[in-house]
């Protein structure tokens, strides 16, 4: 497999994980620390003890309603992928 190849399977494999919250197009924790090879709790832990290390905006706190719907979205997608 070429550079190139590797390169494209990457990026598809990041844009399958971007998922939409509040018209923006984000990563969640989980997905960011798969990319980097870290348990997620380190990135939850460099975003607590580094804030200025990330642009603002940057990060975002999910609340009760967006965690519920994207919990539901992800149930449902894994159902059809079942069937």
């Amino acid at each position: 497999m070429t550079a190139k190849q590797k390169f494209t399977l990457a990026q598809e494999a990041i844009k399958a994980k971007i998922v939409r919250v509040r018209r923006k197009q984000v990563l969640l924790d989980h997905h960011v620390a798969e990319l980097y090879g870290v348990p997620t709790r380190e990135v939850n832990r460099a975003v607590k003890t580094h804030p200025e290390k990330f642009l603002k905006g940057y990060v975002i706190e999910l609340n009760t309603k967006e965690l519920s719907a994207l919990r539901w979205k992800n149930s449902t997608a894994n159902a059809a992928k079942r069937c």
